[in-house]
């Protein structure tokens, strides 16, 4: 049996792209998807995979609350929540500053995690167990030249992952990151010839979804997940580092001469 059968899933972000894909491919699996959005075209994918839609702003920590209330609301319960949506960067950070989009780019792609999370772990608290798996980007876990502030906000997730998970942990609830390379999603729009051109392989939102519920069955937490186009996904290696979580005495080692 899938172990996301008879399961509740939110999905923000869920009306296009890697959203979409999430919702479809978890809804195969006997999953009961809610699509959170602030893009009603979002009403006809929750159609589709016979979930419920509900109009979210996930920059705002009053929608991230309305919309896990949907859900308890609409099916009795939540078990996971896909922090998903997220926006790419415009304009060049050198030339082209824009402080207000810049803005936008933290509002959504980490305060629409941070609210998400909060709003997820009442609930997941109070019934003992959840899952969190919150998008975040290979721009997260390497340099981004091209996208500095869109990196910077992913970079961000997954802090905030590794940081959370082993507070939760002790309430059942896990916290994972995805991390995929370049996605043929609205958010690339008319990149993705360009992209192809230079021989970068570009995945299908399919391809994060498949992940996506691998990382759910594997049942870890505190990991980030790259999705690249072969291989068998594996969560990243992280380097061993001082963490005040397990020796505040360590000593960080000293740089190769």
């Amino acid at each position: 049996m899938n172990p996301l059968d008879g399961t509740v899933a939110l999905v923000t972000g869920g009306a296009s792209g890697i959203g979409a894909a999430i919702a479809r491919r978890f809804a195969a699996g006997g999953a009961r998807v809610v699509i959170a959005d602030v893009d009603p075209a979002g009403e006809a994918v929750a159609r589709e995979v016979a979930g419920a839609f509900v109009r979210t702003d996930v920059a705002r920590l009053a929608d991230n609350i309305a919309a896990v209330q949907a859900a308890t609301t609409h099916f009795g319960r939540l078990d996971v929540a896909v922090l998903n949506a997220g926006i790419g960067e415009q304009g060049s950070f050198t030339d082209d500053f824009r402080p207000e989009h810049y803005r936008d780019l933290v509002s959504v792609n980490l305060d629409g995690v941070v609210y998400g999370l909060h709003a997820a772990l009442g609930v997941f608290t109070a019934q003992g167990s959840g899952a969190i798996l919150a998008t975040s980007s290979l721009a997260g876990l390497s340099e981004s030249p091209m996208n500095p502030l869109y990196a910077a906000t992913k970079h961000a997730v997954i802090g905030l992952v590794r940081s959370v998970a082993p507070i939760v942990a002790a309430r059942g609830v896990t916290v994972n990151a995805l991390c995929p390379t370049f996605v043929d999603t609205p958010i690339l729009g008319e990149a993705v010839p360009f992209i192809s051109d230079l021989g970068v392989a570009v995945l299908s939102p399919e391809r994060v979804a498949e992940v996506a519920e691998l990382v759910l069955t594997r049942g870890g937490t505190g990991q980030a997940w790259p999705v690249v186009p072969h291989g068998d996904p594996s969560p990243f290696a992280f380097p061993d580092l001082p963490s005040i979580m397990s020796d505040p005495h360590r000593q960080v080692p000293e740089a190769a001469a």
